[in-house]
């Protein structure tokens, strides 16, 4: 079955809820939409947008979303109708429940606070139902940051066991009022890294996260399961002490990986630019320009690279994968200050734009 997503302007993108002609012709693309679809067997339910709350401050949009919302009850009275919220900030769910009555219920987005969920919804008086349209990692905007501003991004084994714990202690917690989940993202995507969000990485394969989700739905491990990976250390240090680079300078990296089922394991080791997008609410970004730099492996899990020429702030990859279509993954971000004489410790910081 399938939850349809109809696409609504957002105000962040320049629409203006206040003008009323482009507000009609949106309502209009928007019933030819549904009449096109209400019809489909798979059909489950109507989302009207997504994250309109996000960066906005015209509460007009949601006179707009109820407005959809009876025009879809309208033609369509067999599906439920709802809207998706960026977080669960009390005033703006006073203001769903004020202007946008019409809605069924209501879809829910959070990642690392998922576990205030509970007390969210207390505190907002949501007491209708609702699904948590997207959860999963601990978001880039909530993680923590190295001195120069690079997010610290979890590797895909200790992503898996967030995922098990959270679904475990909020969504499958609730059986009042919450009807489900959605986890983000069953695919892949850039956004602020290639590996953040995505289950699966960029050839397809399938990560720990997969593996974690067949368990919390089945209650049963797959068959043959993704290796499993430590964090990313380059010459000792870890991402949380802020790692920096003399240029040119070569350096031992390590990362320790096992497979669950004893298969073969290889890795691939890649070192991009540290993303400077400032996208949201995910929002297209482009792929960091991939670096050339001399790598020489040595035992399993271990290499020898060199660190770019060029001053900047890059992070390096590595995907472990396996013969049966699984990888593992961790990055880390680090530094190559300014030549100037000094110890890479005491060199100035750029911060990222």
């Amino acid at each position: 079955f399938v939850a349809m997503g109809i696409e609504v302007a957002r105000e962040r993108h320049g629409f203006d809820y206040d003008d009323a002609d482009a507000v009609a012709k949106q309502l209009a693309r928007v019933r030819s939409e549904v009449l096109a679809s209400k019809d489909h067997p798979a059909l489950l339910m109507w989302i009207v947008g997504n994250e309109l709350n996000l960066e906005a401050t015209n509460p007009a949009v949601w006179d707009a979303v109820n407005q959809m919302a009876e025009m879809i009850h309208e033609v369509d009275p067999n599906h439920p109708v709802m809207t998706t919220l960026a977080g669960m900030d009390p005033a703006v769910v006073a203001q769903v429940k004020r202007r946008a009555k019409a809605l069924d219920l209501i879809g829910i987005q959070l990642y690392g606070d998922l576990e205030h969920l509970p007390r969210m919804l207390r505190e907002s008086g949501w007491t209708g139902p609702y699904v948590v349209t997207e959860w999963g990692p601990t978001g880039h905007w909530e993680s923590p940051v190295t001195e120069w501003g690079a997010p610290i991004e979890d590797d895909s084994s200790r992503k898996a066991s967030l995922l098990i714990k959270r679904y475990r202690d909020v969504i499958a917690a609730d059986t009042r009022q919450g009807l489900g989940s959605f986890v983000f993202l069953w695919g892949q995507k850039q956004e602020r890294t290639p590996t953040w969000y995505g289950l699966f990485t960029d050839s397809g394969a399938a990560t720990p996260g997969v593996d974690a989700m067949q368990y919390l739905w089945t209650g049963s491990w797959p068959g043959n399961r993704a290796p499993a990976i430590t964090p990313l250390q380059i010459d000792g240090r870890a991402a949380v002490n802020g790692i920096r680079l003399d240029a040119g300078r070569s350096y031992r990296t390590r990362v320790r990986a096992t497979d669950p089922d004893g298969d073969k394991l290889a890795y691939r080791w890649t070192v991009l630019e540290e993303s400077r997008s400032k996208a949201v609410g995910g929002d297209r970004e482009e792929m960091p320009e991939r670096i050339s730099v001399a790598i020489r492996p040595g035992r399993a899990g271990a290499i020898t690279f060199e660190a770019p020429a060029a001053p900047g702030v890059y992070r390096l990859f590595v995907e472990v994968v396996d013969s049966r279509g699984h990888a593992a993954y961790a990055n880390a971000p680090f530094q190559v200050p300014p030549q100037d004489g000094a110890g890479a410790g005491t060199r100035p910081k750029p911060v990222l734009d």
